[in-house]
């Protein structure tokens, strides 16, 4: 079954699934409280923080977020992690 992923591109697909599913195992419970896996392609993995100042603490964590994702994922399955704030939902006027 794997070959068969691997085969037709599906595996990165399922490496990120197990991301989605396992985010708290692998960010920690603090974190995966204050910030949540949103999508992934091509290498970048877009992550929402829940406040300005969790946001910026990503941002700082970033390079050990990799490291630990890709000893999950395999090296190389994510190569940024691009972090958002709450900022990023488009208000509409009042």
């Amino acid at each position: 079954m794997r070959t068969w992923l691997i085969e037709h591109g599906w595996q990165e697909q399922v490496a990120i699934g197990g991301v989605f599913g396992r985010w708290a195992d692998i960010v920690g419970e603090f974190n995966a409280q204050r910030l949540r896996p949103k999508s992934y392609s091509d290498g970048e993995l877009v992550v929402v923080a829940d406040s300005p100042t969790m946001a910026a603490q990503a941002r700082s964590m970033v390079r050990d977020l990799i490291r630990r994702l890709n000893e999950e994922l395999g090296d190389g399955t994510v190569v940024t992690i691009k972090i958002e704030g709450p900022g990023f939902r488009r208000h509409r006027g009042h």
